[in-house]
């Protein structure tokens, strides 16, 4: 797993807050995110599973001080690890990232 976002990408969504009884289905089986867009996976409270499942499997255990990072169109899931909250916050390039002139 990657720990870092690109220079380039900046946030423009966020989801509300899912705890272990309220993570949507479509997030605890295999779904990716879109071209251009990367995803940071915060966990506020307790401890959930990542699970990237192509190329390579990998798990993952996230935590307060553990965030998961999502590559574009890399398939993933989520499983909380008993009581968990966490929200997920995605980022996308923009051509002028910072950069007023251009």
């Amino acid at each position: 797993m990657k720990t870092q976002l690109p220079a380039n990408v900046l946030p423009y969504r966020r989801t509300p807050e899912f705890t272990e009884s309220t993570i949507p289905a479509a997030l605890q089986r295999g779904h990716t995110t879109k071209t251009g867009v990367w995803a940071m996976i915060h966990v506020v409270e307790g401890a959930l599973e990542y699970r990237i499942l192509e190329p390579v499997e990998e798990r993952h255990r996230l935590t307060p001080d553990q965030p998961g990072l999502v590559e574009p169109t890399v398939p993933h899931e989520v499983a909380p690890l008993g009581r968990v909250r966490f929200y997920v916050e995605f980022h996308a390039a923009t051509r002028d990232a910072g950069d007023p002139h251009h």
